[in-house]
């Protein structure tokens, strides 16, 4: 296993994560206080471009340079360890570092538009960041400290049957640096296991796509949420109660839109569905609303609010 910073840590804001789900991120931070991890969060991080690049309205060289200045304010702060709560974010970076390591004449192009705009204190030097050593996801992290994650926990979710969507841009961009495999993905699986859960393991369409393809789901709306339905049938042919994911992207298709995709396929999809960081901190007892956000669900997840409230008691 690859090593993982347990300090100098700077948690990597999502726009996905801010705007839709920001119970993600507070639920990062309530797992990382509980563990004991060192990190902090930059008011001059700006997003990865994610959304745009893969709609082709930021080339790479803009992409890049988004890049370099975000990880050049991760140096200046002390912390140079990047970690992402959006797979997409992941994905983007660990490339981005890559491609400024690797390519001179990129690297030369980015500081030259630094140059020209005033920006002299954010030239990028190679290997400022390594891709392999100071760019990770949150799953990453808390992978790390699975065997302390067991310590906390508060709340018995084993009574729920649990299935893992991995998501393509954690997956299937950086091969070499998955970790819990590509082929059949299961660093969740371990991670719901360390909250004394068991998930369903493999399934059909495990490894399939959420069906967002970004583009996709507006251009090929079609496509898209016909990708979607295969998974929600593959969920929902396991009785799956709860779904976990990594990323944003993936939350908004099966959440926003599970309702969309019950009325195409003419069933009611029952699952809920929760980031990994919100999983874990629910288990170890987060507050429903401060910490999970559940209001900002679409699919209610009130059957295990309830369920916990009862325990509590």
């Amino acid at each position: 296993m690859k090593d993982v910073p347990v300090n100098n840590i700077l948690l990597f804001r999502s726009c996905l994560v801010s705007v839709e789900y920001p119970g993600i991120e507070a639920s990062t931070k309530f797992v990382f206080d509980k563990l004991g991890i060192d990190y902090a969060i930059s008011e001059k991080q700006t997003c990865c471009t994610g959304l745009g690049h893969y709609s082709d309205v930021f080339n790479q060289i803009d992409t890049s340079a988004i890049g370099a200045r975000n990880f050049k304010i991760a140096c200046e702060l002390g912390r140079p360890n990047l970690v992402m709560m959006c797979a997409t974010c992941y994905a983007i970076n660990k490339k981005s570092v890559k491609l400024l390591n690797k390519k001179e004449d990129l690297r030369n192009h980015i500081n030259q538009l630094f140059d020209d705009n005033g920006l002299f204190h954010l030239k990028y030097e190679k290997d400022d960041l390594k891709p392999t050593e100071n760019i990770f996801h949150v799953v990453d992290v808390l992978y790390a400290n699975k065997n302390e994650i067991k310590n906390h926990i508060k709340y018995d979710l084993s009574d729920y049957k649990i299935a893992t969507h991995h998501g393509c841009h954690y997956c299937k961009v950086h091969y070499e640096d998955t970790i819990g495999g590509v082929r059949d993905p299961n660093i969740m699986d371990e991670l719901v296991e360390c909250c004394g859960c068991k998930t369903i393991g493999w399934y059909d369409h495990k490894r399939a796509t959420c069906g967002t393809g970004f583009r996709q789901r507006y251009s090929n709306p079609d496509l898209s949420f016909t990708a979607t339905a295969d998974k929600m049938n593959a969920i929902d042919d396991e009785d799956v109660d709860i779904l976990v994911h990594l990323c944003p992207n993936c939350h908004i298709q099966f959440d926003r839109y599970q309702h969309l995709i019950s009325k195409m396929e003419g069933k009611n999809f029952k699952a809920i569905h929760l980031n990994i960081a919100q999983f874990i901190a629910l288990a170890m007892g987060g507050d429903f609303d401060k910490v999970i956000g559940v209001k900002a669900h679409t699919v209610p997840i009130d059957s295990i609010i309830e369920e916990l409230k009862e325990v509590s008691k």
